[in-house]
């Protein structure tokens, strides 16, 4: 039995925010040759999805276990509310700051969630 009943949903989402920054890398190399100027923008876009699902990841399985069950849903409504404002943040500093193009910044923030979505479904099957 696993010391740790989190143990295998932390391992999943190590490899889940593995994906994401993998897909975004492949992203941001494809966009350097074609739009140079929008590197910021997918920069911006990526880091918007793959730093609040990171801290909402951490967050979640901090605690695991029958016993604990209030902790860890306390814990997964808090993972939540602060991955909407850390958004939400990053998404204002892209706009207000560094002027991002939307397209860019949208369309990589959708290709890193999509990434963590097929990367769990298909991680999912595995085990």
């Amino acid at each position: 039995m696993p010391s740790n009943l989190a143990d295998k949903g932390k391992q999943l989402a190590k490899k889940g925010v593995l994906a994401q920054c993998m897909s975004s890398l492949v992203l941001l190399v494809v966009v350097l040759f074609v739009k140079p100027e929008h590197a910021v923008a997918v920069i911006c876009g990526a880091l918007t999805f793959i730093i609040p699902n990171s801290f909402f990841a951490y967050w979640t399985f901090r605690y695991a276990g029958a016993t604990k069950n209030r902790i860890v849903a306390q814990s997964f409504s808090q993972g939540l509310k602060i991955k909407l404002v850390l958004t939400t943040v990053f998404f204002a500093i892209a706009f207000s700051q560094l002027n991002a193009a939307p397209f860019p910044l949208f369309g990589a923030y959708v290709i890193a969630m999509l990434s963590q979505w097929f990367a769990m479904v298909l991680l999912s099957r595995r085990s």
